[in-house]
């Protein structure tokens, strides 16, 4: 008899880690190419980080890799939001990052790998997938938020960001 419990409870276990997969993940690949959102102009690495530099803009960095779920989840539902969207192409200098996409990038006169860069953007603590970091070229600050966020709360956290830093411009 307990024999039969465990079985039951490790089948139940086993079943249950198919519950936190997003049911829609299949359709999600497939209506997301690239990790690109209609509606947002993503640039890469050096390019969008020295945008924002430049223009003073913070930079919203979607930390991501091409096996995550929830990363092609937030895509589809976070990033087409239209506030979320409006908020992103006013305030920010959006941009896509794949630490596990091999090529150079540039921070200042260092260059370094993709998981050199996470390691620096996370110093050393990164959350997992997706993660979103804010830079705020005002103070120089980093702020990391890992892990998947609906439309509504990431738009309130955007609109938190510019009010922050529009307290930082305004002294």
């Amino acid at each position: 008899m307990k024999k039969v419990w465990i079985i039951a409870i490790g089948i139940l276990l086993v079943s249950s880690a198919f519950i936190i997969i997003p049911k829609d993940e299949v359709e999600v690949e497939a209506a997301i190419s690239d990790s690109q959102s209609e509606g947002i102009e993503w640039y890469d690495w050096n390019t969008g980080f020295a945008k924002a530099r430049k223009e003073g803009k913070m930079a919203i960095i979607d930390c991501y890799t091409d096996w995550c779920g929830w990363c092609k989840v937030m895509d589809k539902k976070t990033f087409t939001d239209s506030a979320v969207q409006n908020n992103i192409n006013e305030y920010f200098v959006p941009i896509k990052f794949n630490p596990e996409e091999k090529g150079k990038y540039i921070v200042g006169e260092d260059t370094m790998s993709g998981k050199g860069l996470l390691r620096q953007l996370a110093q050393n603590k990164f959350g997992g997938y997706p993660t979103i970091f804010i830079f705020v070229p005002q103070n120089a600050r980093m702020f990391q938020h890992p892990g998947y966020q609906e439309a509504e709360p990431f738009n309130n956290m955007l609109v938190q960001y510019v009010e922050y830093q529009k307290g930082l411009t305004s002294n």
